[in-house]
């Protein structure tokens, strides 16, 4: 078993899968600023993934990846076991360092599909998905990201079905399915959650780790929360997109010069053209915006003018105007 969970030095700092966000571009830009520990692909489908017309194009679209990335993990969904079996071999022969499971998806068409959150409320099936996974897997890890809950926390209950399937990693959102994240993440629910892991894998020999979800500001953050509620390392989303500096402490998004932030935009831009230029729009880039022009004078103007730009061409001089 190589499993890379075990060898990280804690807290593991984990940057989150998150769709249409964290593609291979994004994941290498985040490297070029300050590389966390661990990385996820974009969710793919495990029905879509087994089907012979639609492998080739979601491995071009979601599993990309570049060696800079290591460790890098391969989320996937479903709720089909021999799918879930199936999808482990062909990721494991694309040359993934693990394989996780999306048990907490909360988006409308995953759960009525009966994935995603909607496993916590089907825990045989859970276990059976996790099982399967780990045998197509061969030497690789399989772990699980999840919620305290569907519609009310239940983390005692539900974490004990997930580590008596052993998962290399359990990553808990401290939020359930109802709440989405329009509520603090309940981060005493994911301390519950790490005393009754640390306690079963005592009794039972086991070496599952637990990361923390939710609401991370800054490394600073990440560090007290491992500290605080013992998680072996915390999984950051929303921020990291906010600030692609995240994983560099030696960087204060705030100090950063207009010039750096233009330089590595244009990097991503050129990046993205590269891989994606002639499959996808333009816009995709421009959610990422933000992230590089704010939190000073006048990049609010900036932005809007960059956002104008209909053409890579165009997106490109802009860009150069504002760094001479």
């Amino acid at each position: 078993m190589n499993n890379f969970w075990e060898k990280i030095r804690k807290p593991i700092l984990v940057m989150a899968p998150m769709l249409d966000v964290t593609d291979t571009v994004f994941r290498q830009v985040v490297c070029k600023c300050g590389k966390p520990d661990v990385m996820f692909t974009e969710f793919v489908s495990v029905d879509g993934l087994t089907h012979k017309e639609s492998r080739e194009k979601l491995i071009r679209r979601y599993l990309k990846f570049s060696q800079k990335e290591r460790p890098i993990v391969a989320q996937i969904w479903g709720t089909d076991p021999e799918k879930f079996y199936e999808s482990a071999k062909i990721i494991s022969k694309l040359g993934f360092d693990g394989i996780d499971i999306n048990m907490g998806c909360p988006d409308k068409k995953v759960v009525k599909a009966g994935a995603g959150a909607e496993l916590i409320l089907n825990p045989l099936l859970a276990q059976k998905i996790i099982e399967a996974t780990k045998k197509g897997a061969g030497k690789i890890p399989v772990s699980v990201k999840t919620r305290i809950g569907y519609d009310k926390n239940i983390i005692k209950k539900w974490i004990l079905y997930l580590l008596k399937a052993e998962p290399a990693t359990i990553t808990i959102h401290g939020r359930t399915k109802k709440e989405m994240s329009k509520v603090p993440a309940g981060w005493d629910a994911i301390g519950e959650g790490v005393k009754i892991a640390k306690k079963y894998n005592n009794d039972h020999k086991s070496k599952t780790l637990i990361l923390g979800n939710g609401d991370i500001n800054d490394s600073k953050d990440a560090y007290e929360k491992a500290k605080t509620y013992g998680v072996d390392g915390v999984m950051i989303g929303r921020a990291v997109l906010s600030n692609p500096w995240f994983f560099n402490e030696s960087k204060d998004f705030a100090t950063i010069s207009l010039e750096e932030r233009l330089e590595l935009l244009k990097f991503h831009v050129q990046l993205f053209n590269k891989c994606y230029g002639k499959t996808r729009s333009i816009n995709m880039v421009k959610k990422y915006l933000k992230g590089y022009i704010s939190g000073f004078k006048g990049s609010k103007e900036i932005r809007s003018d960059l956002m104008s730009a209909k053409t890579w061409l165009i997106l490109m001089d802009k860009i150069n105007k504002f760094m001479v």
